[in-house]
C-alpha cells in the first residue's frame, strides 16, 4: 500500500461524519514512521482512545476508502473451533477472527443500518498472508496452489465487496 499522510486517512471515511474522523486516534506508531507500508495492502488498527472502535482504509482506484467497524465483544470461545477470516481465508482458532460491525455509509447509517464480517481480529489480513505472522492456533491446515500476488488480490477483491456493501448505504 502507499503511505498515506493524516489528512488523507481522516478525509477517507465514508460511514462517520467529519467530527468523528477527527477525533479517531491513528495507529499507534503511525507519527514515528512505524507503519510497515511495504508489507501492508490495506491500514488497520484498533482506535487506541475508543477499543471496541477499529479501523480500516482501503486503496481505491480514485482515492483510499476508510471505514469505522464497532470490534465485538470479548468472548469466551472453544480453543478446539476454528474460524477463517472472509477476507484473506486464513484459518484461525474462533478467538482470531471476529464479527465486525460497520454503519452504512449516508442516511440508512444514520438509522442505525449495518453491515458486518468476519475479519482477522487483529486486522492483519497482509501479514498472515505474507507469512510475517502466524495465527496463534492453525487447527485446519489447507495448502493453497494460489501464488501470493493471487491471494492478495482475492483478499482485496473481497475487502472490495465489503467496502462497497458499506459505501453503497
Amino acid at each position: 500500500m502507499r503511505e498515506l499522510d493524516e489528512k488523507e486517512i481522516r478525509d477517507s471515511f465514508i460511514n462517520c461524519s467529519k467530527g468523528e474522523a477527527g477525533r479517531i486516534k491513528l495507529p499507534a506508531g503511525f507519527a514515528d514512521g512505524a507503519v510497515p507500508w511495504d508489507d501492508i495492502d490495506f491500514l488497520g488498527w484498533t482506535d487506541p482512545g475508543a477499543p471496541q472502535r477499529a479501523l480500516l482504509v482501503v486503496p481505491g482506484e480514485e482515492k483510499p476508502a476508510g471505514i469505522v467497524l464497532r470490534r465485538p465483544e470479548a468472548v469466551k470461545v472453544s480453543a478446539m473451533r476454528s474460524s477463517m477470516c472472509r477476507i484473506c481465508l486464513t484459518d484461525h482458532a474462533s478467538s482470531g477472527v471476529g464479527l465486525f460491525v460497520a454503519p452504512l455509509a449516508g442516511p440508512a447509517g444514520r438509522r442505525g443500518n449495518t453491515v458486518g464480517e468476519y475479519i482477522c481480529s487483529d486486522l492483519a489480513c497482509s501479514l498472515y498472508l505474507r507469512g510475517k505472522r502466524q495465527p496463534k492456533m492453525r487447527l485446519v491446515r489447507r495448502e493453497e496452489t494460489l501464488t501470493l500476488q493471487e491471494r492478495i488480490a482475492r483478499a482485496m477483491t473481497n475487502l472490495a465487496a465489503f467496502t462497497d456493501r458499506v459505501a453503497a448505504g
